[in-house]
């Protein structure tokens, strides 16, 4: 039987990972579109599509971010040899890494919707 710790652990990680799916799939319809000609398309249709994935991926990094933080003061009372505690040191990498990268891929589809 799972431990209430352990559940709440769990709901957390599903939390990140179908946070990801929304911009994941964003980001990669807008690089697929950009092959059909999203980047010669209308100035306002080209803003409107910079700013769908910049909300998807402001609004799924927040839900990263406070779920990985919880994840992280959930683990922190637990004890030292508990395997979720070991897991949640890599909680930076949800709360740092992913929303970067995230950053990192926006800019260049910038780059291709409006140079």
């Amino acid at each position: 039987m799972e431990s209430t710790q352990d559940q709440r652990w769990h709901q957390l990680r599903m939390s990140i990972v179908t946070s990801q799916i929304a911009p994941t799939l964003l980001l990669i319809t807008t690089v697929a579109l950009l092959q059909f000609g999203l980047a010669e398309s209308g100035l306002s249709t080209r803003v409107a599509a910079a700013g769908i994935l910049l909300a998807s991926g402001i609004l799924g990094a927040l839900v990263q971010f406070t779920s990985a933080s919880e994840a992280q003061a959930l683990a922190a009372a637990l004890p030292e040899d508990s395997a979720l505690r070991s897991s949640a040191r890599w909680m930076w990498v949800v709360k740092f890494i992913t929303p970067a990268v995230f950053t990192g891929i926006y800019v260049a589809l910038l780059v291709a919707l409006f140079a």
